[in-house]
């Protein structure tokens, strides 16, 4: 059985989902969500910084979730209804 700890789950291929919009100045930045987690969003100002950066966030996310007992989701996954 494979032991499902912090680095199982930070070395799964996510379903990334990035995209470009406007702050409220106008200016251009990239974003990536992670389908599986419908609440994540990391925000940069180019798609190499999103990139590098979404994964830093990912791991304190999975830690507080594996600390607090949370639930996962198994990449693939359909995210669940929020109601």
């Amino acid at each position: 059985m494979v032991e499902k700890d912090l680095d199982y789950y930070l070395n799964l291929d996510w379903t990334l989902i990035e995209g470009t919009d406007l702050d409220f100045n106008g200016n251009p930045y990239h974003y990536i969500e992670i389908k599986e987690f419908p609440s994540f969003a990391f925000c940069a100002k180019t798609r190499e910084k999103a990139l590098e950066g979404y994964k830093h966030q990912l791991k304190l996310t999975l830690m507080i979730m594996l600390e607090d007992g949370e639930r996962i989701p198994e990449v693939g996954e359909e995210p669940e209804e929020i109601y």
